[in-house]
């Protein structure tokens, strides 16, 4: 029987498609609202945390914004009382309902931010905090695992960083193929069971697993590890690479898998794969998701990854990493429906 989960990767290209339709025309609003801003400043949990961490980099590095992730705790326990004039505050949560990160939102907003909601809820309490309000079109998603709702985030964070930034016609263009990069990306369920197979092996499947990515592709680690975590129940920890080679790479040795994350081009591929390489020569298991020929050669298994430029490579590689977490969820005789003690609404408390 297909899981929800399953069901809700397979809705991705067009939840992404009419996620582009609705939002690329707001891009002059953003440019407008965003006009003057010297940071953009993300405020989340969760999935949409890991979202954050790739708007953050495609800010910074495609629009030329400085940005951060910021503490929701600053403004819900701490009243922190920071200067946020001139500054783009960002709220994200998929379903808006989140107490926590609305109320940052509204704090942000208070301390003189200028304010932009990314949820998949209209009328929401966190659209209706903010003043411009970026909402996804990814349907109901029934699945506690979010997917396509963190998708779709990722597409309004391209269409922010698209408005926020200089005219490019390369990432336009680049824009309209991700749906159909996203498409081609569902064609790896097969060999995501075959690897989802590896790491159900007995004597595998309860060793912490290392998670790595850089730059661009770091979020999509960090994602895969969380879903891991919440899913699976399988220790995973998330990390860059290059915090990982600044100690963390010790816990490495025999059989370890590696989960390693890349776009199929850009500054940091050719360090991933040095990574691959350096996991084998201690014994480790790389198993690689993405990157090129040479990255994937220097892993023992690979899901193959979207042919995109890496600024937009998140949203197509994240799939793969789905498949494989829905597949071994169900190896392990798990409901990735439904992972123990979650809900689709976190609240983690305001005072």
């Amino acid at each position: 029987m297909t899981t929800r989960m399953a069901a809700e990767i397979a809705e991705q290209p067009e939840a992404v498609r009419r996620t582009v339709e609705a939002l690329w025309p707001l891009r002059p609003a953003l440019a407008e609202l965003g006009d003057g801003a010297r940071h953009v400043l993300f405020l989340a949990r969760g999935s949409s945390d890991n979202a954050a961490t790739y708007g953050r980099y495609l800010c910074e590095i495609h629009a030329g914004r400085a940005a951060s992730l910021g503490a929701p705790s600053l403004a819900t326990h701490y009243r922190a009382g920071t200067e946020l004039g001139g500054v783009l505050a960002v709220g994200l949560s998929q379903s808006g309902e989140t107490e926590e990160i609305v109320a940052a939102l509204r704090w942000a907003a208070g301390r003189g931010a200028r304010t932009v909601a990314v949820t998949n809820a209209a009328g929401s309490a966190l659209a209706d905090a903010a003043d411009l309000a970026l909402v996804t079109a990814a349907g109901r998603e029934r699945a506690v695992p979010a997917t396509k709702t963190y998708t779709t985030q990722l597409v309004a964070l391209a269409v922010l960083a698209s408005a926020l930034g200089p005219d490019d016609r390369s990432f336009d263009a680049a824009m309209a193929r991700v749906p159909e990069a996203i498409a081609a990306m569902l064609d790896t369920a097969p060999d995501a069971e075959r690897l989802a197979a590896r790491l159900a092996a007995p004597g595998r499947k309860d060793a912490p697993m290392i998670v790595s990515g850089r730059g661009l592709a770091y979020s999509t680690a960090l994602e895969l590890a969380l879903k891991l975590e919440e899913t699976c129940y399988l220790p995973a920890i998330g990390l860059s690479h290059a915090d990982l080679v600044h100690g963390p790479i010790a816990m490495l040795g025999p059989g370890t898998p590696a989960l390693l994350v890349a776009a199929g081009d850009g500054p940091v591929l050719s360090g991933m794969t040095a990574l691959a390489r350096s996991v084998a020569e201690r014994g480790g298991r790389a198993y690689g998701i993405g990157g090129d020929g040479a990255f994937r050669a220097a892993c023992e298994a690979a899901l193959p990854g979207p042919d995109l430029p890496e600024a937009l490579a998140p949203m197509a590689l994240v799939v793969p990493c789905q498949l494989l977490v829905e597949a071994l969820a169900r190896r392990l005789g798990l409901d990735p429906d439904q992972p123990r003690g979650l809900t689709k609404v976190t609240q983690t408390g305001t005072p």
